[in-house]
């Protein structure tokens, strides 16, 4: 019995090796492709939280204006509320003026 490695045994084992280094070589590859793609999604997914923003504020705004515009046309039907209910007291007391006289 010799206490070396056969040339077959040798082989063998030369082979595993270039299978192992190449696994991890294609692992590597793996690897920087998905931290690359993570990347680009994180990149996709800033974009996106700000034009959200952008469109939150935008819509925002748009509310604010509403409402502003809401409160303009209620002061205005209140005042031409007010101005109804003074016109109609006048009719009241000019038809009232007319019922005397006749």
């Amino acid at each position: 019995m010799s206490s070396g490695v056969s040339v077959d045994e040798f082989q063998a084992l030369e082979q595993r090796v270039l299978r192992a280094v190449e696994i991890v070589k294609r692992e590597r590859e793996a690897r920087a492709a998905a931290e690359a793609e993570v990347k680009k999604l994180r990149e996709q997914i800033e974009a996106q939280e700000v034009t959200a923003k952008g469109q939150i504020e935008a819509v925002a705004d748009q509310i604010e204006a509403a409402q502003k515009e809401t409160a303009a046309a209620q002061s205005l039907i209140d005042a031409m509320t007010q101005e109804r209910d003074a016109i109609r007291q006048r009719v009241e007391r000019l038809l009232k003026q007319m019922d005397e006289l006749l």
